[in-house]
């Protein structure tokens, strides 16, 4: 923890205005951007379904804007009461893309803004989901014909933030 007191200082308007963010909308997106290693995709996840009894929700190896995207739809489903299961396959009428619910399971090395905002050490990190999507419509990362090799979208557990 630093004692930087401008650090400090931006931290509790950060802090202040997420607490605002989910207020007013039930929870709040965090996206990162792609890090200078091969093995650090961009990634974003919700903070704020954990304050409504259910797992953040993760998203690998997508734009900032496609991540959101996600994010918005299956997150506006859990804030109406659906509650997602591991291995549940989400599909819509309107799209043609696909996602499968997994469980993340090193979330204290990933979804650090939800922990900061529950006050959880990464040990005891809040329990996340990873949405995996399939690639335009098509095969998902554990198929053959996958087009997109393991940097596209890492699988749950093989990367951290």
């Amino acid at each position: 923890m630093t004692s930087d007191p401008q650090t400090i200082a931006w931290l509790d308007q950060e802090d202040a205005r997420l607490a605002q963010a989910i207020r007013a909308h039930r929870w709040a997106a965090q996206y990162v951007g792609e890090g200078e290693e091969p093995d650090e995709p961009s990634f974003g996840y919700t903070i704020g379904l954990y304050g409504l009894g259910h797992p953040e929700l993760v998203v690998v190896g997508l734009s900032a804007e496609g991540t959101h995207g996600l994010l918005d739809r299956v997150a506006g489903m859990v804030v109406d009461g659906r509650d997602l299961v591991v291995g549940e396959l989400l599909t819509w009428s309107d799209r043609a893309e696909r996602l499968v619910v997994e469980e993340l399971p090193n979330p204290g090395e990933v979804v650090l803004a939800a922990n900061r905002f529950y006050q959880r050490p990464a040990e005891f990190s809040v329990p996340a989901y990873q949405l995996t999507w399939d690639h335009r419509g098509g095969a998902f990362p554990w198929d053959a014909d996958y087009p997109c090799g393991p940097e596209c979208q890492p699988r749950p557990g093989t990367w951290r933030a």
